[in-house]
């Protein structure tokens, strides 16, 4: 945990919190999360928790990276660590932490011109960056961790050169669909994040006092140092602290093939990692520079979007939001910027097919990489714009996180409101229309006779009330006159 003030346009570091957890060890082959690990974790957030309420945090972001990724039923699990923390946890894709950690790094070490590799070994994923100033250029997740490649070649502990060899070996098989793309865009300064880079290149500063970066030959040696100890317990440099050791020589092996297979000269180590690029990342949504607003307007433009219609959209879900806010309890900030955004994406799927493009659209939103976005998120945007038209599709809903379980219902009915009002694209504003909600209904005023002036939106919403009824959700539609 990293905890910083935003002081006069610079954000200063005033306390870390580090524990090591290996929940990636306790994701059993069934991808369920093995009971001992669970309650460490949950352990480790409930202290974590109590700094946080004495602190009295302003702004808190908590991801979960590889390990929830790959969990299966995990959803008890989230709501113990939320209830834990008092925080809820999103869990983001490979390529969002990438993205991250490359922010991490780029903010904490001096501008250089050039590109920049950066690589950071995480528990169960490594990732690799090359980018340019502030902004990643190449991307990459790769499913290896120095606790995922530890616990398959080094689970007893004993450590000899053909384990060394056959973990590499793993590694490189890894690394070998990228080598290429990475080798082409090239860099010209090498940096390592992560507690994993870090520990190594202490190491290896302890086994030669003259090594002030992470070089090939440095790597070697701390891998003969492995090999001669011949056990973890065996492995006494002080870098090499006790929760560090089970997954020393997972992560050294990884590091050493980055260095091989990209040909990578020397690293040196970066301060920030994925933790201050959240950091980064949530000061720029509090300065106008949020990462999701660059992703939305980003694919608005890769699809093709109507943005006059969107913005018609946009405009009239809000005002609806406006009025139901209070009733339904929607007062978080990711309400009104879920509908914002889907919004703006609803008819993304229109660039695939127009038939059926509701769910194109709710595809594309849920596997496609989008920068900035936790994968909850996606899911959130995924399942609105699945369901914004036609038969009231809510497949799916019950999966998402609290309160978006219950919640997306609502945010689902205005956006679906608002499409249907706008169907015939006219530039045309719409008159004042006033809303009355309860938790299972909702009343929809018109001016005086401008339903009998508009039949075909009357029609719409006439069938607009028997798709919500077939939910159990209450729909009325009447003029100020009462006709």
């Amino acid at each position: 945990m990293v905890v910083a003030r935003y002081s006069h346009g610079q954000l200063v570091i005033i306390d870390r919190l580090r524990e090591m957890v290996r929940l990636a060890s306790g994701v059993e082959e069934n991808g369920r999360i093995d009971k001992e690990v669970a309650a460490r974790a949950i352990a480790c957030l409930q202290r974590f928790g109590q700094r946080l309420r004495d602190m009295h945090a302003d702004s808190v972001r908590v991801v979960g990276t590889n390990a929830l990724r790959l969990a299966h039923r995990k959803q008890a699990f989230l709501e113990r660590a939320r209830e834990a923390l008092g925080h809820p946890i999103e869990i983001i894709a490979g390529m969002e932490e990438a993205r991250l950690i490359y922010s991490g790094v780029a903010h904490t070490m001096p501008s250089e011109p050039g590109k920049r590799l950066v690589a950071d070994i995480g528990g169960g994923s490594t990732e690799l960056i090359i980018g340019e100033g502030l902004t990643p250029l190449e991307l990459e997740s790769l499913q290896m961790g120095c606790v995922s490649l530890s616990e398959r070649f080094f689970r007893d502990g004993k450590i000899s050169a053909k384990r060394i060899e056959r973990a590499r070996m793993a590694a490189r098989l890894e690394l070998e669909p990228v080598q290429a793309a990475f080798r082409r865009r090239g860099w010209e300064r090498c940096a390592g994040s992560s507690g994993t880079v870090r520990a190594i290149g202490e190491a290896i500063r302890e086994l030669d006092p003259q090594a002030v970066t992470i070089t090939a030959a440095g790597l070697e040696r701390a891998i003969n140092y492995m090999i001669d100890a011949g056990h973890i317990r065996e492995l006494r440099l002080a870098p090499i602290t006790e929760d560090r050791r089970p997954v020393f020589p997972g992560g050294t092996a990884i590091l050493a093939e980055i260095f091989a297979v990209l040909g990578v000269k020397e690293m040196r180590i970066a301060d920030g990692a994925m933790r201050e690029g959240l950091l980064y990342d949530m000061l720029g949504r509090f300065t106008d520079e949020d990462a999701r607003e660059r992703t939305v307007r980003a694919m608005q433009q890769r699809y093709h979007v109507d943005f006059a219609q969107a913005e018609r959209v946009e405009s009239t879900a809000q005002k609806f939001l406006e009025q139901t806010r209070e009733t339904w309890r929607l007062e978080a900030p990711l309400a009104e910027l879920a509908l914002k955004w889907a919004a703006r994406l609803h008819e993304i799927g229109l660039d695939v097919s127009h038939s059926g493009y509701h769910r194109h659209g709710a595809y594309l939103l849920e596997n496609a990489d989008m920068p900035g976005f936790s994968r909850e998120e996606q899911r959130l945007l995924a399942r609105m714009v699945a369901a914004h038209r036609r038969k009231l599709a809510l497949e799916g809903v019950e999966e998402l996180v609290p309160p978006w379980d219950r919640n997306a219902l609502y945010l689902i009915v205005l956006l679906r409101l608002a499409v249907l009002l706008h169907r015939g694209r006219s530039p045309t504003a719409l008159p004042p229309i006033e809303l009355k909600a309860t938790p299972r209904s909702l009343e929809v005023e018109f001016p005086a006779r401008w339903l009998k002036d508009h039949p075909l939106t009357s029609a719409d919403l006439q069938q607009e009330t028997d798709y919500l009824r077939a939910s159990s959700f209450r729909l009325r539609v009447f003029s100020r006159n009462g006709r």
